[in-house]
Parts: structure tokens; C-alpha cells; sequence
């Protein structure tokens, strides 16, 4: 009994461990690696966008995006995704979990979360945030509206590129995710339409909102997103971005298939929800 009152969490019976283990413990580890190779995954490209951003500012202290973009993106636009899918996610049910208990043997050799997952997510965040600098950027050189006027300035490149971010991410968060719940919708697309709210109410023309007279983004979003040209850039963007990582998880799975993959395909193969 004083060991029991002493733990963090007990069990009635030893036949509980099993479930505890194979089922609820899987479950756990797994949302926790993906968790984490995800949030270095945003964060990092986040971050490397500013590294190639300063070969064109001079190394000075400017930001590629707006103050309040930098504010909201972990607060707001990324935060409840990945909330939901390190609560909710998982790769087969509990059934199948009980059934294929080699499903437990990846989390003992370290393949969800090791130093060579963590230098692949570094990779990959290199790669995304070249694609997500350098295609808004050479969209947006010396490009014109379609009225003739100018759009290419520092104030809609900035909000090419953290739109670009924002989708970019959140398509990585659905490729990533393997068990979708009412939830996990509400989350990732709540999240992508409070970013285009928040956008176009601060980013507007500053008729009815109070913005102080230093903000230099009033106006950005009407000059801009009304142009076929940018988002047709968010989507070639968006595409060059996740391509990549589509193709390699599915040569992946041909020529090197992981005992996850194999369940979920027997899984799906006998009607059941992965």
C-alpha cells in the first residue's frame, strides 16, 4: 500500500501490464518522437529562412517576417496541430497492437527517434526552408500587378513567405499524422483559418482597427494575396516542399517496408481503421 500511494501510477494486476505496455505505452513513445521530430521539423525551418534571408539584408538584424507572425507562429498558427496529434495519433488500433506485438520492438532499438532521425529532420528543414526563401523570392523580383503596379516590396515578400511557411507545415503535420479524430480537423484547419483571419484583419487597409502609426504592414494583404501570381508561388511552393518527402517514404515502404508499415497495410487490407 505505501508503494502504491508512492508511484505515480499503479495497477490492480499483473495482466494489466500488457496493455499498459503493447497498447498505451506504444501509443505513448510513438506521438512523443513524432512530437518531437515535428516541432524541430517547423522550428528549424522557421529559423533557417532568417539564415538565407541575411546574404540579401546584410547580416543586419531585420527578420524575414512580420513581429506579429514571430509572436503568433508557435503560440497560435502551430501549436494546437501538433497538440492533437501528440494526444490523439496513432499507427494501428489496439486490437492489431495485441496481435503483432513486434510492433514494440522498433521503440527498443531507437528507430522512431535517434541521432540519425534528428540529422534527416535537420536535412529536411534545410531543404523546405531553401524552397520556401528562394521561390517567393524569385516570384516576387521585379513583379508587377495586374493594374501595372508594383507588389514587389519587403512587406509582401514577407507575407508570401510566412504563408507559404504556415501551409508548408501544416501539410507536413497531416503527412505525419496516421489516425485522424474530429480533433486533430479542428485543430489543423482552425489553426490555418486563424492565420488567414488574423492576416487579413491586421494586414488590412487599417480602416476599421487601430494599428499604431510604426506598423508597416497595413495593406500587404490586399495588395498582394488578390493576385493569382502569389498563390499560384504558395502553391508550387507548398508542392516543392512535401514532394520530396512523399516520394521517399514511398520508395520507402516498396523496397524497405517497417513492421508498422506492413501492419497498417494488413490492417487496411482487412477493413480495419488504422
Amino acid at each position: 500500500m505505501q508503494a502504491v500511494l508512492s508511484s505515480d501510477y499503479s495497477f490492480a494486476q499483473f495482466r494489466f501490464l500488457e496493455r499498459l505496455l503493447l497498447v498505451h505505452g506504444r501509443w505513448s513513445y510513438l506521438r512523443m518522437c513524432k512530437f518531437l521530430r515535428y516541432f524541430f521539423y517547423k522550428n528549424f525551418t522557421f529559423t533557417f529562412v532568417h539564415f538565407w534571408y541575411a546574404f540579401f539584408c546584410g547580416f543586419s538584424a531585420q527578420t524575414v517576417y512580420d513581429e506579429w507572425f514571430i509572436t503568433l507562429y508557435n503560440l497560435v498558427y502551430t501549436a494546437l496541430p501538433v497538440l492533437g496529434m501528440s494526444l490523439f495519433d496513432q499507427d494501428v488500433n489496439d486490437t492489431w497492437s495485441f496481435q503483432h506485438p513486434n510492433l514494440y520492438v522498433p521503440g527498443q532499438l531507437n528507430q522512431y527517434f535517434s541521432k540519425t532521425a534528428f540529422f534527416k529532420c535537420a536535412l529536411h528543414s534545410v531543404y523546405s526552408s531553401v524552397v520556401l526563401f528562394f521561390i517567393p523570392y524569385a516570384a516576387m523580383y521585379d513583379t508587377v500587378r495586374d493594374d501595372g503596379r508594383d507588389i514587389a516590396d519587403y512587406q509582401s515578400f514577407a507575407l508570401l513567405a510566412q504563408t507559404c511557411l504556415v501551409i508548408t507545415v501544416c501539410i507536413q503535420l497531416c503527412l505525419d499524422m496516421s489516425y485522424w479524430t474530429a480533433v486533430n480537423q479542428f485543430f489543423v484547419w482552425g489553426s490555418l483559418a486563424m492565420y488567414f483571419v488574423v492576416t487579413f484583419s491586421m494586414y488590412s487597409n487599417g480602416t476599421h482597427i487601430n494599428f499604431p502609426a510604426s506598423f508597416p504592414f497595413i495593406g500587404t494583404a490586399r495588395n498582394s494575396l488578390n493576385q493569382p501570381n502569389v498563390w499560384l508561388t504558395i502553391l508550387l511552393t507548398s508542392i516543392l516542399c512535401v514532394l520530396p518527402v512523399v516520394a521517399y517514404r514511398f520508395l520507402l515502404i516498396q523496397l524497405r517496408p517497417t513492421i508498422n508499415d506492413k501492419v497498417g497495410t494488413l490492417t487496411n487490407h482487412t477493413g480495419f481503421c488504422s
